[in-house]
């Protein structure tokens, strides 16, 4: 079975950082799209990033670039998501999720079909 298992939110300061971890397992790593959302409270799903492990192609939401980074240790079988500068906004449960690479590397939720259990991340000044 394929497995996801974010961690690493908690509460930062405005401005602060946090990394998150997404520890996969049940399929071939480097096969499969590695996709970071979240959700605000009261708000949709919100993509932010994915990357594709295999060449460590990325892609970024307008709303998260120059402040976040993806990343991924192939050995480790996990993605990380590196969060600099953060912002009330940026306050949301944080999802990984993963579908396969044949699909091609987006922000499109509905590409994603397997999806692990949210971190909570609350920014506060």
């Amino acid at each position: 079975d394929v497995q996801l298992q974010a961690s690493g939110g908690g509460l930062a300061q405005t401005g602060g950082s946090l990394r998150l971890s997404c520890a996969a397992s049940g399929f071939t790593f480097d096969e499969y799209i590695i996709g970071w959302f979240r959700q605000a409270p009261g708000k949709e799903r919100e993509a932010v990033s994915s990357i594709d492990p295999d060449d460590g192609r990325t892609v970024y939401a307008d709303s998260v670039k120059g402040r976040f980074t993806i990343s991924s240790d192939n050995a480790k079988n996990t993605v990380y998501l590196q969060m600099n500068s953060l912002k009330s906004e940026d306050t949301a449960v944080y999802f990984c999720a993963a579908h396969d690479s044949l699909y091609g590397l987006g922000l499109y939720p509905e590409y994603y079909d397997n999806w692990g259990r949210g971190t909570l991340v609350t920014v506060s000044s």
